[in-house]
């Protein structure tokens, strides 16, 4: 009751505008992400639904996030609950979901398990990373941070950084201002 939506969130028409906005066919993004045509059309008409890693894969491919590819998924609605659906992967399995759904100006995103820790990230706008459980290992500016249960890492936007889970079943939530939202303005590097 007053659920905006209780089915999955489903990318693949997110997916198809992002790429014909580019004027890109499925054999260029295909090239670029390293998955096949025949998938990337299954996920563009929904028969498919891409992991957590092929997302990351086709954002990349599309010049763009995961982050935004989910939240142009849906529209944006002033109230929205988004409940935890049924577990479908095994516990250690990594997997990433979206904690908001449209085209707000936050984005929020939960990571459990492991992560891609040679994937670099560089966002536009702040970010705030959240470790629920477990451990991560931060690199951002050339320094190494270590988080535990319950630590916070603020970026600031243009800030380049990786990480990596350095305990099993690790959960982190990172909240965002999302890309097309003017945050910032150029600020000096020190």
């Amino acid at each position: 009751m007053g659920d905006h939506k209780e089915q999955p969130l489903r990318v693949g028409a997110a997916v198809r505008r992002r790429r014909r906005a580019l004027e890109l066919t499925l054999a260029v993004v295909a090239e670029r992400s390293g998955l096949s045509v025949p998938f990337l059309s299954q996920v563009e008409n929904e028969r498919a639904r891409p992991s957590r890693s092929s997302l990351e894969k086709v954002a990349d491919a599309l010049r763009t996030t995961a982050v935004e590819l989910l939240a142009a998924a849906d529209p944006a609605c002033s109230v929205d609950v988004v409940r935890l659906e049924g577990t479908e992967a095994p516990p250690l399995e990594p997997r990433m979901r979206s904690l908001v759904r449209g085209h707000h100006q936050m984005h929020a995103s939960e990571f459990t398990g492991d992560h891609d820790a040679g994937r670099e990230f560089q966002y536009r706008n702040d970010q705030l990373m959240y470790v629920a459980d477990g451990g991560v290992e931060i690199e951002a500016e050339g320094r190494a941070y270590r988080l535990g249960r319950g630590d916070t890492l603020y970026l600031t936007g243009g800030v380049r950084h990786r990480w990596r889970a350095t305990v099993a079943e690790t959960r982190v939530v990172v909240v965002a201002v999302a890309e097309h939202i003017e945050a910032v303005q150029d600020r000096p590097r020190r």
